[in-house]
């Protein structure tokens, strides 16, 4: 029988993990790719965002005037991209799609339905 000094491994120290990463699985930012990869991530998420609550303060019937889908559509679009690029980043396999969803939002919904006033124009 082997004593507990004499066991393989007795007085080795314990391997160890990596460390904590930043949301979206990128490891903490090292160097110059960390960096890169932490600015796309929330650079990406503050689009993502601002495209979800532009989405929610426009009426919902510019949405049907401008001939687009309906204000709760894109809501749910827009929300869901912010949550998949929150959890995932952008760069998986769902993170791509959601970037793209509120990049459309932004540049062809979000100028139809401003362009589009509240009431009477006169």
């Amino acid at each position: 029988m082997l004593s507990g000094s004499d066991a393989p491994g007795a007085g080795e120290k314990p391997r160890e993990t990596a460390g904590p990463a930043l949301r979206g699985g990128y490891a903490p930012p090292v160097g110059f790719d960390g960096l890169i990869f932490t600015v796309l991530l929330y650079g990406t998420l503050a689009l993502a965002v601002w495209a979800f609550a532009d989405a929610l303060t426009r009426p919902a019937a510019a949405y049907v005037a401008a001939g687009k889908l309906t204000k709760p559509a894109w809501a749910a679009i827009t929300g869901l991209a912010a949550l998949i690029i929150y959890w995932q980043g952008p760069m998986s396999f769902l993170g791509l799609p959601a970037v793209i969803g509120a990049i459309v939002y932004l540049v062809d919904v979000r100028p139809a339905v401003r362009g589009l006033r509240r009431g009477n124009s006169w």
